[in-house]
């Protein structure tokens, strides 16, 4: 009887302890972290869903849309992307281009960029998808969102042009006043252009194109002249454009930047030494290099994927030192405890990661 009742409560306490284990888990997505607090910036990351390549077609010069159907998808606002993982595991973020209120599919574009272009294979993937394919996707994540204003100034440099015409539907539809530049290297590059230059109705000083070819390089000073005040300005094209765009913004209105690439610091980069506690290793880290590229160099097995700080593989723990953050995806409440290794630095001379 005794031997019984030991096996009965070893039983039970096994019983309790896994119920326990999986509450800890189901609350901690990054278990064994302790859980997140309500975020105040970003987004946490969403589930996979796996769907189903309906249409693929060429919309410009380079440029490939592909309908992505499922059933009862998760609702998005204009600005939002997708993290779309390719066949090869490579993660890449595209935005969302149709409309909100389509419930069974997304739909996405992008530019072929050659590895001439500074192309990393991701878009040449995409190219390669075909009617029927299957795609896993995450999100949609929005970190380029519709501010609410009186009024509104749009500017776009070639494929820029994805998040924001949902943009132009919405404010078109709500009767709100907008103007929109919409620059290319030519007409038959820019994706969408037919559609856009409907929404304005014909008008120029609603729609204005520019292709470079013709037209040379936009007058964008010239452009937002006489912008009034609380108008919000959106953006998004190439680094360089978006900050043209800030050097001579207007008093009084609002800059809002959908980026490609990871943001800098002002202060440029500094070289610095990680310590990997777990492997019992350090790092140097050069002014010219990633903390992840001088990881993998100890470590290879360390995983990542989109090396923009957007897809969230490579996050790692930080046990010690100032955290220099240039991702666009952690949590204010992630980013007191972690990093995008891919991405972000040290302010200092010294980190420690949970490695």
């Amino acid at each position: 009887m005794p031997r019984i009742r030991t096996v009965a409560l070893v039983a039970g306490a096994a019983l309790l302890a896994r119920r326990a284990m999986r509450r800890r888990i189901a609350t901690s997505p990054l278990w064994p972290l302790p859980a997140l607090e309500e975020p105040v910036s970003g987004r946490p990351r969403s589930r996979a869903l796996r769907l189903r390549v309906a249409r693929h077609e060429t919309v410009a010069d380079g440029v490939v849309q592909l309908r992505l159907e499922g059933e009862n998808l998760p609702a998005w606002e204009p600005g939002a992307h997708l993290d779309v993982v390719l066949p090869s595991g490579l993660v890449r973020q595209y935005s969302l281009c149709g409309d909100p209120e389509d419930s069974s599919s997304y739909t996405v574009a992008t530019r072929l960029i050659t590895a001439e272009q500074g192309g990393r294979g991701g878009s040449r993937e995409v190219h390669g998808l075909r009617e029927g394919a299957r795609v896993e996707v995450r999100g949609p994540r929005n970190r380029f969102p519709l501010a609410d204003a009186a009024a509104y100034v749009f500017v776009a440099g070639g494929i820029g042009i994805t998040p924001i015409l949902p943009m132009l539907r919405a404010v078109e539809a709500s009767g709100t006043e907008w103007r929109l530049l919409y620059g290319g290297r030519s007409r038959a590059s820019m994706p969408f252009l037919e559609e856009v230059e409907k929404l304005g109705g014909g008008r120029r000083e609603r729609v204005t194109v520019v292709a470079e070819d013709e037209d040379g390089l936009p007058d964008l000073a010239a452009f937002l002249d006489g912008t009034p005040p609380g108008t919000a300005v959106h953006v998004c094209g190439p680094e360089a454009l978006m900050d043209a765009v800030g050097t001579v913004l207007p008093d009084g209105c609002s800059l809002h930047l959908e980026r490609f690439t990871p943001r800098t610091s002002a202060d440029g980069n500094a070289a610095f030494e990680v310590e990997l506690r777990r492997s019992g290793r350090t790092v140097a880290v050069a002014a010219d290099t990633t903390v992840l590229a001088a990881v993998r160099a100890e470590l290879p097995n360390t995983a990542y994927s989109c090396e923009q700080g957007f897809c969230g593989t490579c996050q790692q723990r930080v046990l010690e030192g100032e955290i220099d953050h240039r991702d666009e995806l952690l949590t204010d409440g992630e980013r007191a405890g972690s990093m995008l290794i891919c991405v972000s630095r040290a302010r200092g001379e010294r980190l420690v990661l949970d490695m």
